[in-house]
């Protein structure tokens, strides 16, 4: 096992700037997951620590030794591609052993490391088979094996699950979990899936436009986003945005949409009118008849949960998420629980955090009755 750090490391093209000053820290054997959009740098960033691009500035350094100038072949680390890589005319087993061939292992020592390997994968069988004869997911095993067999301080996945069915992808997170918690191997794993990032990551580091929004657990990142991107980025559906200014002293938001609501957890900084975006997830958002007007454009039956989707009376858009089967009726009416808002700059769009001793919660109805 083996610890990883990145210090001020950048990437530029040009004069485009694809990797900005990014400083990380993986613990040996933690898994860290890299999740982003298109183009926010995530695989400029393990292409970095590959050794298949040269960052324009900062280090790579791999269990206290500075990698950045060494070739990938002797970096001690193992990839795992989003598109295989398997050579098509070798058995699974001569995939596996190649690397090992060319590091001039014993064929004893070779054969046992494949064995061993496939074992682990369920691949037992199918070490004579070609890749054309092999599943999406075998495949994807053989690429996990040849990986393994190398026995590296650090493994890194590029989106290995991108090319795999919906079903296929959740047996094959389990797989790669467990794999990774038996083997101890620190793991940096890119992904552009928030589901994947959620429950595979020991953390997460969520990126933007080359840039590390934040970096912490994946219910650290879910419950306390550090802003709007991030807050709208992890979560499905994504987390409601509501128009409100600053009121009552810092206590309280007014929304464009009318009601006033409290904070549980205390005032936040600022002048009064200042202009906030207040977040709340669909799932967070109960029905109330008492509450604030829902015009409901579209309702979503799911089975086991019901979306609905609507507009407040200034015109923002609401998703609300239930469970169960859709409700009946044509009149809508929703409440915004404190405990579940969440409070963000509306111009930087930063996370503000509480600043003095939790104030006292008033309901909304009362407030909107003061206000």
């Amino acid at each position: 096992m083996a610890s990883l750090e990145l210090c001020g490391l950048a990437k530029d093209f040009g004069s485009i700037a694809a990797l900005h000053t990014v400083d990380l820290a993986v613990g040996d054997g933690e898994m860290l997951v890299v999740v982003g959009a298109s183009g926010c740098g995530k695989s400029t960033l393990l292409r970095l620590v590959a050794g298949l691009e040269q960052p324009s500035r900062g280090a790579v350094v791999l269990d206290g030794r500075d990698i950045t100038a060494r070739d990938p072949a002797e970096r001690d680390i193992a990839m795992v591609f989003q598109n295989y890589a398997l050579y098509p005319h070798m058995s699974v087993f001569d995939n596996m052993a190649y690397s090992l061939r060319i590091r001039r292992l014993s064929r004893a020592e070779i054969a046992r490391r494949v064995h061993e390997a496939a074992a682990l994968l369920g691949l037992d069988e199918l070490l004579a088979r070609k890749p054309r004869a092999l599943s999406g997911g075998q495949r994807q095993r053989v690429a996990m094996g040849r990986a393994i067999v190398r026995e590296p301080k650090l493994f890194l996945f590029d989106e290995p699950l991108s090319n795999l069915d919906a079903k296929l992808r959740v047996q094959m997170r389990a797989e790669i979990k467990r794999l990774q918690r038996r083997l101890g191997v620190t793991t940096l794993y890119v992904t552009h899936d928030q589901v994947e990032a959620m429950t595979l990551g020991d953390r997460l580091m969520v990126m933007r436009d080359g840039s590390a929004a934040q970096v912490a657990t994946p219910m650290e990142v879910f419950s306390r986003p550090a802003d709007t991107y991030v807050a709208g980025f992890i979560g499905s559906p994504a987390m409601n945005f509501l128009p409100a200014h600053l009121a009552g002293h810092g206590r309280a938001a007014m929304l464009d949409a009318g009601p006033l609501l409290s904070f549980a957890d205390g005032p936040r900084d600022g002048a009064e009118g200042r202009r906030l975006a207040i977040g709340i997830r669909p799932e967070d958002v109960p029905l109330d008849p008492q509450g604030i007007p829902l015009a409901v454009d579209l309702i979503e039956p799911l089975g086991s949960e019901t979306l609905l989707h609507g507009r407040l009376i200034d015109g923002t858009s609401l998703v609300v998420k239930l469970a169960g089967a859709p409700p009946s009726g044509d009149g809508f009416a929703v409440s915004l629980p404190a405990r579940a808002i969440h409070v963000f700059d509306a111009g930087t769009g930063r996370r503000l955090e509480a600043v003095a001793e939790a104030a006292e919660f008033a309901p909304l109805r009362d407030l909107a009755a003061t206000g």
